[in-house]
């Protein structure tokens, strides 16, 4: 069956997961050591997308992904980190305090957030792409995830949690609640995720990354 050029023309789709691949998908590590034991591949995928589902946009979702977009902003030939439609105003000396590099993030507005959304991930321009939702499309969610795997870019969606009992093409789910000072993360979907919460700290005296 490997030497059928009509299958392996199938088997390069990027909707299509081959098992085997499992371990050889890159990852990025989260900076919260207690997550990456339990994500997939240890880290964050560098390509795919991704839901985080919160009760409240602004509650602390940007903590969790702070570390990574500082990482991938700072590394040689770093591509953009765009943010789609956030629902506060990113506060510029908080990324900064996180090692963001300011110069390789940009903000997006406009009235259609998810095709642009889509456009972003797809462009191949960007390490990263967020954006925040409250009722997205199945049709919807499965371009993103399509676009994501061919910009090669880790597109993260913000979704209320009400949407946790709702199918998803996303490669990685996590629902995340705030705490005092840092908030719990449950896994809810990745390949060979260990599922159940954890609890991660914030790091002290650092301001919120989104404010009103």
């Amino acid at each position: 069956m490997d030497g059928d050029p009509k299958l392996a023309r199938l088997l390069e789709h990027p909707a299509i997961w081959r098992g085997r691949s499992a371990a050889r998908f890159a990852v990025l590590p989260s900076g919260f050591a207690p997550l990456d034991e339990r994500l997939p591949g240890k880290g964050w995928p560098r390509s795919g997308l991704i839901e985080i589902l919160t009760a409240r946009f602004g509650s602390g979702e940007l903590q969790l992904l702070l570390p990574a977009l500082g990482a991938l902003t700072r590394a040689a030939g770093a591509r953009w980190c765009v943010w789609v439609a956030p629902p506060l105003m990113p506060f510029a000396p908080a990324l900064a305090a996180a090692g963001v590099v300011l110069d390789r993030v940009a903000v997006v507005g406009g009235a259609r957030p998810l095709w642009a959304f889509e456009q972003v991930l797809r462009s191949g321009a960007c390490d990263a792409a967020l954006a925040w939702a409250r009722r997205p499309k199945p049709s919807e969610l499965r371009r993103l995830q399509l676009a994501a795997e061919r910009g090669r870019t880790l597109g993260v969606l913000f979704r209320p949690w009400s949407a946790a009992r709702e199918a998803s093409p996303a490669v990685l789910r996590l629902g995340l609640a705030p705490l005092t000072a840092g908030a719990c993360v449950t896994l809810l979907k990745g390949r060979s995720t260990d599922r159940g919460a954890i609890e991660l700290t914030w790091p002290e005296h650092r301001p919120a990354p989104l404010q009103g």
